[in-house]
């Protein structure tokens, strides 16, 4: 079997024939947002997600437009610049990125770097006054996203995570059933793996990713059952395994985790690098949901106890931009903000104690 990519798998289905609309209704309430203006955001790190996902919604998004970059690579700089009629004031490597204070053009800078430097590259746009969203996990621990989360308040801007599925129909109506319209949820199983290919990439490298599967995609398990209870964890149990130490022998490669809720809900989940699963499923009294798959680009699918789930197939990625363009036009916070992000850094603080000591972890 050839080994994939995780932009690969996450994004197998394809977004080709598949026609996207970016989900109107999500800001149609939106109140006093001028026609004649859109948010101006610059992406720090030009990679596949920023290549081939970001900069295409934005492209799609009502209102958001594509007012910079912040690249290593002057090759790079060069093909955006042409690709999207970039001007060379908008345009910034990682040494002169502060100078980005001075372009009132430029309303949000978007962090799309490994790990690592998220916390670096945060505080540096918040203190240059700029509005941020970080890509998913936030930060590598939970100290470094309080900091962010202090640096944001303190210059007064906008904080958000990069959780696109928020914005997402299926994963919306995973959230509306663990409301209780079929009574309290009772079990949920939530998991996201796949077979990571290139061994020298950043993801393996802990200094760079702060960990392994956990810190990239089982991050959306945690979110799923965090928002299919309705509830925050109380307490994890934890596994881990590696079926391939040579590979993986600086982060994790599969860890199994069980989390208890306050409402005695329990959801066990895991997430891996060495296989493939993807999917969410919802027990409650008197009904069930399940998406699969639950968590890629799209198109997502799902069904419940009463049929499939026929539901409008959106671009995540603009959704979710336009939804942060409303809360800067209406100066409301983000749903998916700093504290949002800090919330499952917790948890997955608590997933590694768990591994380590082979206990019940309290949250």
């Amino acid at each position: 079997m050839p080994h994939y990519s995780r932009r690969d798998f996450i994004a197998r289905l394809g977004l080709g024939a598949t026609a996207l609309l970016t989900a109107p209704s999500i800001i149609s309430n939106a109140r006093a947002i001028p026609q004649d203006k859109k948010i101006s955001i610059a992406l720090v790190g030009l990679g596949y997600y920023s290549e081939f996902q970001l900069a295409p919604a934005i492209m799609k998004s009502q209102y958001c437009r594509l007012g910079g970059i912040v690249t290593g690579t002057p090759a790079k700089a060069e093909k955006w610049k042409k690709q999207y009629n970039l001007p060379d004031k908008s345009i910034y490597s990682y040494e002169t990125f502060d100078r980005i204070a001075n372009n009132k053009d430029i309303d949000v800078v978007y962090v799309v770097l490994p790990n690592s430097m998220h916390r670096e590259f945060v505080i540096r746009a918040a203190k240059a006054g700029k509005h941020v969203i970080c890509e998913k996990p936030m930060a590598v621990s939970v100290k470094e996203a309080e900091e962010m989360i202090a640096a944001c308040k303190k210059a007064g801007v906008k904080l958000s995570v990069g959780y696109r599925l928020h914005f997402e129909p299926f994963n919306q109506e995973a959230a509306r059933f663990g409301k209780g319209d079929f009574g309290k949820v009772k079990m949920v199983e939530s998991s996201f793996g796949f077979k990571i290919g290139d061994p020298t990439q950043w993801r393996l490298k802990k200094a760079l990713a702060g960990g392994g599967a956990m810190m990239d995609v089982g991050i959306y398990a945690i979110q799923a059952s965090r928002y299919s209870t309705g509830e925050e964890p109380i307490s994890v149990t934890a596994q881990e395994f590696k079926t391939d130490p040579v590979k993986f022998k600086d982060v994790d490669e599969t860890i199994f985790w069980q989390l208890e809720f306050p409402s005695g809900a329990v959801a066990s989940s895991m997430t891996s690098y060495a296989s493939y699963i993807e999917r969410l499923y919802i027990s409650a009294e008197s009904g069930w949901l399940e998406l699969n798959p639950a968590y890629g680009y799209g198109p997502l699918a799902g069904k419940t106890h009463q049929g499939p789930l026929n539901l409008p197939i959106v671009n995540h990625q603009a959704a979710q931009m336009d939804d942060f363009a409303k809360c800067i036009f209406e100066n409301k916070e983000s749903n998916v903000s700093g504290e949002e992000g800090l919330k499952d850094l917790k948890v997955i603080e608590a997933i590694y104690r768990a591994i380590q000591t082979g206990g019940k972890v309290k949250i």
